[in-house]
């Protein structure tokens, strides 16, 4: 069994560059079906998700290759129209292949996703929007069975604005007859980035980073090589890695934009910040006192970092609320921080903070991913020896964890136990 060891109580200090955004990759590796040519995604981390996909893709027929920093994906010659529970189990981005496989053929059988358990993740937002695309659907013993005769533009109104019903929508109607309108859509960089890309492939699609989007659907696609956005949770991760243990931190690639909401918490004299292009700087110069988070849709606080910050809350000076307001079963962490000595209680979607002087290492179990990054970060500070077990979770959305946290000086290895 693989497991972390870190030894808490070092500074971080240091220089690192942030990989593309996994959130962007995932829907950007199911549009490959969209074209007969081949689709080049660069600065493609090599992480457990991206080879779910590839496995997904190449399950049906694609031919899926790492080259250099980024992978092929030649899906000329699709073979199956399924995704089995074995493969889509593994990923809950395998739903995005609804919206790609049925914008090029007319059905697709795929089972439930899966993915952490943080929650529900209601996919009737995409099923009715589909519905509303000319899709029938049929839902029966965990499956999703959806036939279509031609996919037509339709006006739809999200009830939420998720992340993964825009995207699905905007990727099915790139090849529709008409004209789609989505609207109270998701606004998430990534989704900006998702745009770009489709129409770096001749899709023709307006109001990216707006709450109304018009796409005009065309006859075809064509091939693409593009590097995505940053990973702005990557980057937020180790920004507060850094600052938990008093240190420093240069971070590239990066739009600071996209990750506002959390560096304004440390804009009030506590840290020492400079931003240059996509590269932020941030020092720790004062303690830090408690803060109130309340996660939400874009441009509000994101839910991938709430467990982040609030394992940085438990050594902030007085209290802090977090909430969260997307995922109700996200604060699984807290129980593991427990056994750190952390002053945690949880009522309902609301996490009560009370920061201690100190933390001390532990035996901890990671149960979803973000979460388990959340047990990283307590770590760094902890007095003592820490050991972190479920890695296969950290490992979907974090590559080279132990290299880059050792390039900024943690004592921090990977081991395993049989």
């Amino acid at each position: 069994m693989d497991f972390f060891s870190i030894t808490g109580g070092r500074r971080l200090s240091g220089k690192i560059r942030a990989e593309s955004a996994k959130n962007a990759i995932l829907p950007m590796m199911a549009c490959a079906v969209l074209t007969k040519e081949k689709v080049i995604i660069r600065n493609c981390p090599y992480i457990k998700d991206v080879l779910s996909m590839k496995e997904i893709l190449e399950y049906m027929g694609a031919k899926v290759f790492f080259s250099g920093d980024g992978v092929i994906i030649d899906a000329s010659d699709l073979k199956r129209f399924e995704v089995p529970s074995f493969l889509s189990k593994k990923l809950r981005s395998s739903i995005y292949m609804l919206g790609s496989v049925l914008a090029v053929n007319d059905k697709l059988k795929i089972s439930f996703p899966g993915g952490c358990d943080i929650g529900a993740r209601a996919f009737d937002i995409h099923l009715d929007g589909l519905k509303k695309l000319g899709v029938d659907v049929i839902e029966e013993e965990g499956c999703i069975l959806c036939r279509r005769e031609k996919i037509k533009g339709s006006e739809i109104t999200l009830k939420y604005p998720s992340v993964g019903a825009t995207e699905n929508l905007i990727i099915c109607s790139t090849l529709c007859e008409g004209s789609t309108v989505i609207k109270n859509c998701a606004k998430e960089p990534e989704i900006t980035d998702l745009i770009r890309f489709l129409k770096k492939m001749g899709a023709k699609i307006y109001g990216e980073g707006t709450g109304v989007i018009r796409i005009e659907g065309v006859k075809k696609l064509n091939g693409v090589e593009y590097t995505p956005i940053g990973d702005r949770i990557e980057a937020g991760t180790y920004i507060l890695a850094s600052l938990i243990s008093g240190g420093e931190i240069e971070i590239s690639n990066v739009l600071p934009q996209n990750i506002c909401s959390l560096l304004n918490y440390f804009c009030n004299n506590t840290c020492k910040i400079r931003i240059s292009n996509d590269i932020i700087y941030i020092k720790k110069e004062e303690s830090f006192s408690g803060l109130y988070v309340s996660t939400g849709p874009y441009p509000d606080f994101p839910t991938d970092l709430q467990p982040v910050i609030t394992a940085f809350c438990t050594v902030a000076d007085g209290k802090s609320v977090i909430r969260e307001n997307v995922f109700e079963n996200r604060f699984l962490y807290a129980y593991e921080l427990k056994k750190m000595g952390a002053n945690i209680k949880i009522d309902n979607n609301v996490a009560y903070v009370s920061g201690e002087k100190k933390l001390y290492g532990a035996n901890l179990y990671a149960k979803d991913l973000r979460g388990g990054a959340a047990l990283i970060v307590a770590s760094l500070t902890a007095e003592g020896e820490s050991k972190i077990f479920g890695t296969e979770y950290i490992d979907r959305g974090y590559y080279n964890l132990t290299e880059k946290l050792s390039l900024l000086g943690a004592d921090v290895k990977r081991n395993y136990e049989n």
